[in-house]
């Protein structure tokens, strides 16, 4: 039987990392309050408490880095064919002049 990872949102991680940096539970009492290993708590407080927020919304960004990174190589393309054309059309123009 396989299982599906849970996927987090960056404010339900945030959540649980201050909850577990106030101290005022135990984590094994956190882990079953929202449903999440231990260590992952710990990693999550280690985190907001090294990096801060910013931490936990990179996945976002990066999905949308990379979409925008494939429009952009689309573009380049439909340049460098747009360039050929140009370079191809000035060539048989100077022909029948």
């Amino acid at each position: 039987m396989t299982i599906k990872r849970k996927q987090h949102s960056a404010q339900f991680k945030f959540r649980v990392a201050l909850a577990a940096a106030k101290e005022d539970k135990t984590l094994g009492q956190l882990a079953t309050e929202y449903g999440v290993h231990p260590g992952q708590i710990s990693q999550w407080k280690r985190q907001l408490l090294t990096d801060g927020v910013e931490v936990f919304g990179r996945n976002g960004g990066s999905r949308q880095a990379h979409t925008q990174e494939a429009e952009q190589a689309e573009l380049y393309e439909q340049i460098g064919r747009l360039k050929m054309e140009l370079e191809w059309l000035k060539k048989k123009a100077t022909q029948f002049s």
